[in-house]
């Protein structure tokens, strides 16, 4: 990546940041404004292995790490195999499961192989570096975790922090709140081995990011910083980064690449200019004519069009944003003829799918029933003849009509639509 001059004026990324609404809190503005203008700056952010794939709320760190790169920065990927086997109570109302070592271990890989996607490890001035903190709580002993560190927090201090505190009706057990100790002394341990002097993290993380500096204070590490992202709200009040059918990860085999596009398509209107300075590098001259086409033209959805472009291009390549696009116009036309497998396949997956065995043909009227498009015969034969029903996207008016091999995509699959958007896929063994 090529690194932007800061020291003549060129860039000024904290202004950058806040323009698109990224940062929520920070330490001593001033103080890291002048550092980022002098030198390169070491920064990193942490992730825990607590499943097998990171999902979009993940993306703002994420994008954070990668904004800061561009300007010439290093940043640090930190995966959690130590803190991951611990569990973080911040934002959590209960206690999370705890999850073997070989788990832990094979999720970390996951996530490692996942930040590869965003930052740049290449060996170069400003290449970013991915660690796990297993490296060094692993080996640590309880004797050295309690003087060495241990000592340096009061649990008076602790219990004031609010991962802790909201935590404290419902109970928590020593492990999680010994959580926050862990998490600080990653921060040491970055300064004093990576020079590593600004952490950056969900909002809900400033607990533990302060307890961080406060540690670094007291054993002599120097000057540092922090920094947090907002959490991300949608106008609705709905939580952001679910759907129907569940969260929306960054794992294609767990979220595709269709759903993970429709997802940002279907933005609101009141958060797509939000999200496009959230997620994506569009600079101010090309969000601002989307904002302006938004209030002159809503219906038109272009600058939904565009965020959901710019996020699966970044999270999953340009090849699926053209994939993506080609599903969604078959679907929205009806005519799905023109899919590969795999593209009807991801197309389809969240809807109704009828296995069927051998028949050489059927009645479409059967069809209609067995997959449930119709609930009885007789309202079978009246989508039929009012013209609701689609085979493959061609209408089908004829109440005798057979479905044979000829209505068999890619040998195997005939797809049924009632209406405009009821898609049923019929799948022949």
């Amino acid at each position: 990546m090529t690194a932007i001059n800061e020291a003549k004026g060129t860039y000024d990324l904290l202004e950058e940041l806040e323009y698109r609404g990224l940062i929520h809190q920070m330490t001593n503005r001033e103080g890291l404004q002048e550092k980022l203008g002098k030198e390169r700056v070491v920064l990193y952010c942490g992730f825990d292995p607590t499943a097998d794939s990171l999902h979009i709320g993940h993306l703002l760190p994420i994008l954070i790490l990668r904004h800061f790169q561009r300007a010439g920065h290093n940043p640090i990927a930190l995966v959690g195999g130590g803190t991951g086997m611990i569990g973080d109570p911040s934002g959590r109302s209960t206690e999370r499961s705890l999850n073997t070592t070989d788990t832990v271990a094979g999720w970390t890989n996951r996530l490692k192989d996942q930040l590869s996607r965003f930052l740049d490890f290449t060996p170069d001035a400003n290449s970013a570096k991915l660690v796990s903190n297993y490296e060094w709580l692993g080996p640590m002993d309880i004797i050295t975790f309690l003087r060495d560190i241990g000592k340096n927090f009061t649990v008076n201090y602790m219990l004031a922090k609010d991962s802790v505190d909201s935590r404290l009706a419902n109970g928590i057990s020593f492990t999680e709140f010994s959580y926050m100790i862990l998490q600080s002394y990653d921060f040491y341990k970055l300064l004093t081995d990576h020079n590593c002097t600004l952490q950056v993290g969900g909002s809900d993380q400033w607990g533990n990011i302060t307890a961080g500096l406060d540690l670094i204070g007291k054993m002599g590490g120097g000057d540092a910083y922090g920094m947090t992202v907002p959490l991300v709200t949608k106008s609705d009040g709905k939580k952001f980064g679910k759907s129907e059918s569940g969260a929306i990860w960054l794992d294609r085999s767990k979220t595709s690449v269709y759903a993970f596009y429709q997802f940002w398509i279907n933005t609101d209107d009141n958060d797509v200019i939000k999200f496009l300075k959230y997620f994506t590098y569009l600079d101010r001259a090309q969000i601002a004519e989307l904002e302006a086409e938004l209030a002159e033209r809503p219906e038109k959805r272009v600058a939904q069009r565009e965020l959901a472009r710019q996020v699966t291009g970044l999270v999953h390549g340009e090849e699926a944003v053209v994939s993506a696009e080609k599903i969604t116009q078959a679907l929205f036309s009806g005519d799905v003829t023109q899919l590969s497998e795999s593209e009807l396949v991801e197309a389809l997956q969240d809807m109704p799918t009828t296995v069927i065995s051998g028949h050489e043909e059927t009645a479409l009227l059967d069809l209609l029933i067995e997959t449930k498009a119709s609930p009885s015969k007789r309202q079978a034969r009246e989508d039929i003849e009012k013209g609701a029903v689609y085979v493959n996207g061609e209408r089908q008016q004829n109440v005798n009509f057979v479905v044979t091999k000829e209505q068999r995509l890619h040998d195997k699959y005939t797809v049924l639509r009632r209406g405009k958007k009821n898609y049923y896929l019929v799948k022949f063994e």
